[in-house]
């Protein structure tokens, strides 16, 4: 891992990854300058290391609360997102992972199978969010390494 990564803030979130209850934490350093990106603040590098001892004490606060820990960017290290995705998989097995990324595809170094769900896709404001059936993004479950898109679970 190279401990680039920054989190700015983090909230208990319903609406990312459906029927979970997710620990949605916000990277910073976002690379992607989406024109119409609605965190604009997350494209510098603020905030403090997200690393396995950070996702500890948060753990340690939200744990029983929430099923799933959602990375939400990370784009400049996807590495080491994937790293504390798998690190929350080994030491944490009852909790889901999901990434948000930016990006229209995943690095095929990444192993997906840390992973339960990935959104790809920046931020096109004319397309809209998850939920417009216009959106160029889409969000898939993820099994033993294969991404099947589930985007139509947003349109309920």
């Amino acid at each position: 891992m190279q401990n680039g990564l920054r989190f700015y803030n983090f909230d208990i979130v319903f609406a990312e990854v459906p029927d979970e209850t997710s620990l949605a934490i916000n990277i910073s350093g976002c690379p992607n300058r989406c024109p119409g990106c609605h965190s604009p603040h997350l494209q510098e590098n603020i905030g403090e290391e997200l690393n396995e001892e950070a996702l500890r004490v948060l753990l340690g606060s939200y744990g029983r609360a929430i099923t799933c820990v959602c990375f939400m960017g990370g784009d400049s290290y996807p590495g080491d997102v994937a790293c504390l995705a798998g690190w929350l998989k080994l030491h944490y097995p009852s909790l889901r992972t999901a990434w948000y990324s930016g990006k229209d595809t995943i690095p095929p170094e990444i192993d997906l199978s840390v992973f339960d769900y990935v959104k790809t896709g920046p931020w096109i404001t004319e397309r809209g969010p998850l939920s417009s059936p216009s959106t160029n993004q889409r969000f898939y479950r993820v099994s033993g390494g294969v991404m099947e898109d589930i985007t139509r679970v947003f349109r309920r």
